[in-house]
């Protein structure tokens, strides 16, 4: 989750979308929190999507509150999949005991990942030291249960590092979510095999930053995603996020790589079912 408002920057005039064609290949939106939205909205989000070409959506819980209901969600679409865990944000709600909650939730096929998880020094909503222990906790559950994480990490990079380079953490499958950490940061996570998801940033006029990793990102630690509602790219900015808006984001990222967006959409659709291979087992 971006916690970047909508409209964060000045939203541009209402402009025709130059999305690609898909050409038949799969498209997965890695990273998208519909259960922000109404029930209603929420299947009206998925059907449009879908009639994109979009096969393939995950969902993060930002609390543990929320995961019987995801997962209830999850279970009535075999498109859909979640991660379970417990957002920086969020990290002062964490209890004893929580550690073995969120590995019972685990136990569901369509719990596929751990996260969102993470660290947040922008708006420090919980003490740092308490969001890193949270933070430790749960990749010390995902390694034991060989699950990936769904990383949050803004303007944290040094005590992610910090945390990440610990010879406890050596085994870590990571995806670093709506990647804008700079140059040097993309450089140290491609060096320790993360995956980098990007999300409509990559459309931001100002975003130059985010843009300058994608081609020295591997094209098997690349990853798409909305971060749904936030974040949506051109031509669309200033409006809530969805999940169809994925198909701008990739022709974004393939043109940045000189790629087709088939070819690019095919490739991310594989790192997903790479990384998150639980996904593989369900159903």
């Amino acid at each position: 989750m971006s916690t970047s408002p909508a409209n964060s920057e000045e939203a541009p005039k209402e402009e025709r979308s130059q999305a690609g064609d898909l050409d038949g290949a799969p498209l997965i939106d890695s990273h998208c929190h519909l259960q922000s939205l109404e029930s209603d909205e929420r299947e009206l989000a998925m059907d449009q999507a879908r009639e994109r070409g979009i096969t393939g959506f995950l969902v993060p819980a930002l609390h543990l509150d929320e995961a019987e209901d995801l997962l209830d969600f999850c279970h009535r679409h075999p498109d859909v999949w979640c991660a379970l865990g417990t957002h920086p944000h969020e990290a002062s709600e964490w209890r004893e005991g929580d550690s073995e909650r969120l590995r019972a939730l685990l136990s569901d096929p369509k719990a596929v990942a751990v996260g969102e998880c993470g660290l947040d020094f922008f708006y420090d909503h919980a003490p740092r030291e308490q969001q890193i222990e949270v933070m430790r906790e749960q990749w010390s559950l995902a390694i034991e249960l060989n699950l990936p994480v769904v990383v949050h990490n803004r303007d944290s990079n040094q005590a992610m590092l910090e945390q990440l380079l610990l010879p406890e953490f050596e085994e870590l499958q990571a995806d670093f979510h709506s990647f804008a950490g700079g140059i040097e940061m993309g450089r140290e996570l491609i060096e320790l095999d993360c995956y980098l998801g990007f999300t409509g940033m990559i459309t931001f006029k100002r975003a130059d930053n985010v843009r300058e990793v994608i081609p020295e990102v591997p094209h098997d630690r690349m990853l798409v995603e909305t971060d749904t509602p936030y974040l949506a790219p051109v031509p669309f900015r200033g409006k809530a996020n969805q999940p169809a808006y994925v198909v701008e984001i990739a022709t974004r990222l393939a043109q940045e790589r000189g790629e087709s967006l088939a070819e690019l959409a095919q490739r991310t659709s594989e790192n997903f079912f790479d990384l998150f291979a639980k996904a593989n087992e369900d159903g």
